[in-house]
């Protein structure tokens, strides 16, 4: 590990961390090095990484020192925070803060931090157009992670801003795709009009990642959108239909009635559609898929994602 560039991936044991643990590992030029950070180095996850030769260690992104002893000796690092564990803006906020001043402490030479856009920008909290969150947010898990990127400028931090794209994946394990309605037939349900949503295979963020991490300093103070494709619902419903082989009907649901389904986060994921919908020229421009796919040439469409995890929707 010591003629190669130790990159320190946190929540490597995550969706978008694991994905860029596997582009590591997988890398015939062995220009990297993985250090793998997790609060949990005993899981099954992180033995199984410890077993194909990362260096696995603990960090806890509430802790500063852990995060300053993760990165120490790394030549990068990836950071992100998963609001959705704990559905606090203040503190995702704060551990995306933690991140930078331990990046910088550790003198790291290049920072990849996963953020998305914050929506106040386009949306003033006293525009009345979507409702105002916990006080002070309009997309929350978009807000506050946008609010920690001055952090990354104030402490000096080369770093490379990335906007991730709506994660195909949430269709398995996150609740949304196709639901069957009282009628029989499966829905898929987003306040997105006709308007397109750029979309994404997880696991095929790392790669694209490891692409910018390849580049050297070309990526370094820009901002980095990801894609697979831009579809709109419509056009998803269409995919699944073709895999799952029945019908599924697409629910241009208005943003209102999203934030009333009652689930955790409801009002939070209305937003954001709503968001995506309401600016999509600027949302859809900043995630380019021609770029993606530079970064990450095995990059799947949806179709292709559909062939490989169709059997993985539910059909509720």
């Amino acid at each position: 590990m010591a003629d190669r560039k130790i990159i320190a991936v946190l929540g490597a044991t995550g969706a978008q961390g694991g994905g860029l643990a596997r582009a590591i590992l997988d890398d015939d030029t062995g220009e990297f090095a993985l250090r793998a950070v997790t609060r949990n180095p005993q899981s099954d996850k992180g033995r199984a990484l410890a077993a194909e030769g990362a260096e696995v260690v603990r960090a806890d992104l509430d802790d500063v020192a852990s995060l300053k002893r993760a990165f120490d000796g790394a030549y990068g690092v990836f950071g992100l925070t998963n609001f959705w564990e704990h559905f606090s803006p203040a503190k995702e906020t704060q551990q995306g803060r933690n991140i930078a001043e331990a990046a910088a402490a550790a003198g790291v030479k290049h920072v990849v931090w996963s953020t998305f856009e914050d929506t106040r920008k386009w949306v003033p909290l006293d525009d009345n157009r979507m409702p105002t969150l916990q006080e002070r947010y309009k997309v929350p898990h978009f807000d506050a992670k946008a609010e920690a990127d001055s952090a990354f400028r104030e402490h000096g931090v080369p770093t490379t801003f990335l906007y991730t794209s709506f994660y195909w994946d949430n269709a398995i394990n996150f609740g949304t795709g196709p639901k069957r309605g009282e009628d029989g037939v499966l829905g898929l349900a987003m306040p997105m009009g006709d308007a397109r949503l750029p979309g994404i295979a997880a696991a095929d963020i790392g790669p694209a990642v490891l692409g910018i991490f390849k580049a050297g300093d070309h990526y370094i103070g820009r901002t980095v959108g990801v894609a697979g494709e831009h579809l709109t619902g419509q056009q998803m419903a269409q995919g699944f239909a073709r895999v799952l082989g029945e019908e599924v009907r697409y629910h241009a649901v208005p943003a209102d009635v999203y934030r009333g389904f009652g689930f955790p986060g409801a009002d939070d994921m209305g937003n954001m559609f709503q968001f995506k919908r309401d600016f999509n020229d600027d949302y859809t421009r900043v995630r380019s898929v021609a770029e993606t796919r530079r970064l990450n040439p095995s990059l799947r469409t949806f179709d292709q994602w559909l062939a490989e995890n169709g059997s993985r929707i539910p059909r509720e």
